[in-house]
């Protein structure tokens, strides 16, 4: 009898984080997983758009962005591929 008492409120527990979960993303477009770069550096992502245009390679994008003082949370340089997700 407990088990399924136990059962119904997981049930019940899931459905209202469905519910909540498909309100936000309504609301706000996003929910869940990590904020993409262009919703965290913004102005990183604008300018290393513009560098790629100009014929850099990921590398020196990184090492720009590095002297425009836009590093990564660490506090060093983009690697490549983080540049690669920004401009992909």
């Amino acid at each position: 009898m407990l088990g399924a008492v136990a059962q119904f409120d997981k049930a019940m527990t899931v459905a209202k984080l469905r519910l909540a979960r498909d309100r936000i993303r309504k609301r706000d477009g996003k929910c869940e997983g990590r904020k993409s770069h262009a919703e965290e550096r913004p102005e990183a992502v604008a300018l290393a758009n513009r560098l790629h245009k100009q014929g850099m390679g990921y590398r020196a994008i990184g090492a720009e962005l590095a002297k425009a003082g836009h590093v990564n949370e660490r506090g060093k340089p983009f690697h490549h591929k983080s540049v690669r997700a920004m401009l992909g």
